[in-house]
């Protein structure tokens, strides 16, 4: 094998990811999971549990590199998502909302409360996270993200 690519696969970080989740088998964040599992240098861990509390949602955030809403679930339960975002903000952790699938809007609550918004394009996905949590990470810049200013 090639020393290059060994050297970069040792070198890769593995990300901590709470993802928003009402349940394991919901299809909006199975279909996320899927996504970045299935993306090709990107090593994360999924510190996700359904419907948490606050309190237990805080302790795993504290874990956290970053908290992603998945905003399609603001529809279906929206004290969950509002409780995502109060957890990682009290403790001060990135939060990256994904738009609703396929659809434009994000409610205006997440998208007010978030670091960036992105689809449902694995390469973004990935380039917002190394963004918000790598200091010097340059973006491959085919994913434009969501500016607030």
């Amino acid at each position: 094998m090639d020393e290059d690519l060994l050297e970069s696969l040792d070198n890769l970080k593995v990300y901590k990811i709470l993802i928003s989740c009402i349940d394991e088998d919901e299809e909006e964040y199975s279909e996320f999971t899927s996504r970045l599992e299935s993306y090709h240098d990107f090593e994360w861990e999924n510190l996700s549990k359904p419907n948490l509390n606050l309190e237990d949602l805080k302790k795993l955030a504290e874990e956290a590199d970053a908290v992603i809403i998945l905003s399609g679930l603001y529809s279906k339960d929206p004290d969950l998502v509002k409780r995502y975002i109060q957890a990682a903000k009290e403790l001060e952790k990135p939060i990256i909302a994904i738009r609703p699938w396929g659809m434009e809007n994000v409610p205006s609550y997440v998208e007010n409360s978030v670091s960036d918004v992105v689809g449902w394009n694995a390469p973004c996905i990935v380039d917002a996270l190394r963004s918000v949590l790598d200091a010097d990470y340059e973006e491959e810049g085919s994913c434009p993200l969501f500016d607030k200013d």
